[in-house]
């Protein structure tokens, strides 16, 4: 059988996804990695260089995918409960990005300034939906509610109850981000 280099690639991805995902990059093994794409370590360096280059490329593509799935919308409590249900169904996307946030603290990220772009794409969406001069803190408190309600199970738990379900937990969500003012609103109160 012939070696396919892209279907090694493809295996190394979706390996380090679940790497990455499960312990970070400092807590990541490479052998693990390898072994679970059936695949030898010097294919990975060959392929990816090294660790960290490999941990920007998975989250690289996990975010492309979610942007893909959840594409930026004038109606926010809507697009709240479209990222809620993909972070609910996609948590490794989530993970990589709490990870990068643990182990890279403040500084700079890869692809910051694409990823920057995007997110500006978010506000400008936004924007069209309701005329505000400034919608990024809008934006912002959107990814938090729907992004935080995911990767916190337990205070989750704690604060709302084990009995709390995810369906009624994502109509409070978007019932929160449809009552977070405006620019225009906040400067009339």
């Amino acid at each position: 059988m012939a070696y396919d280099s892209a279907a090694t690639k493809e295996r190394i991805i979706t390996a380090a996804t679940a790497e990455f995902a499960a312990h970070g990059v400092a807590g990541a093994r490479v052998d693990r990695i390898a072994a679970a794409a059936r695949a030898n370590k010097r294919a990975l360096y060959d392929y990816f260089g090294d660790k960290n280059a490999l941990f920007a490329v998975v989250l690289e593509r996990r975010l492309a995918e979610l942007a893909e799935a959840v594409p930026p919308s004038e109606d926010l409590p809507g697009y709240a409960e479209r990222l809620f249900e993909y972070h609910r169904a996609h948590p490794e996307a989530l993970r990589l990005v709490m990870w990068e946030a643990l182990e890279v603290g403040d500084g700079p990220v890869p692809a910051e300034e694409e990823r920057t772009a995007h997110y500006g794409d978010k506000v400008t969406a936004a924007q069209a939906g309701a005329p505000d001069e400034d919608a990024r803190a809008r934006v912002f408190f959107t990814l938090a509610l729907a992004s935080w309600s995911v990767a916190m199970p337990q205070l989750r738990r704690m604060v709302l109850g084990p009995d709390y379900g995810m369906d009624r937990l994502r109509q409070e969500i978007a019932r929160a981000v449809a009552a977070l003012p405006s620019a225009g609103e906040r400067d009339a109160g």
